[in-house]
């Protein structure tokens, strides 16, 4: 998971916005859960590459005055648990 993070306001009709987050509970999952999965599959299914903020690799790289790697495979986190 990313280290750092940043804001992204969007405008959405509110009935559209209500029915995603009903359905994000029903799914036990926040809309920001949502959201960031929806945007790691279109970069990867746009054949975008990225490294996350705050990844381990560049903090070794910039600890041994190495370059961090430029590109990394946009991948899928787990799904969190649902809690019983």
């Amino acid at each position: 998971m990313e280290l750092k993070t940043a804001r992204l306001t969007l405008l959405i009709d509110p009935a559209k916005k209500a029915a995603f987050e009903r359905l994000c509970a029903r799914q036990d999952l926040t809309p920001s859960q949502v959201v960031r999965q929806l945007i790691r599959d279109y970069l990867a299914a746009h054949g975008v590459d990225f490294v996350p903020s705050g990844a381990a690799s560049d903090k070794r790289a910039a600890k041994s005055g190495g370059e961090p790697p430029a590109r990394r495979i946009a991948a899928a986190p787990a799904r969190p648990r649902k809690r019983g």
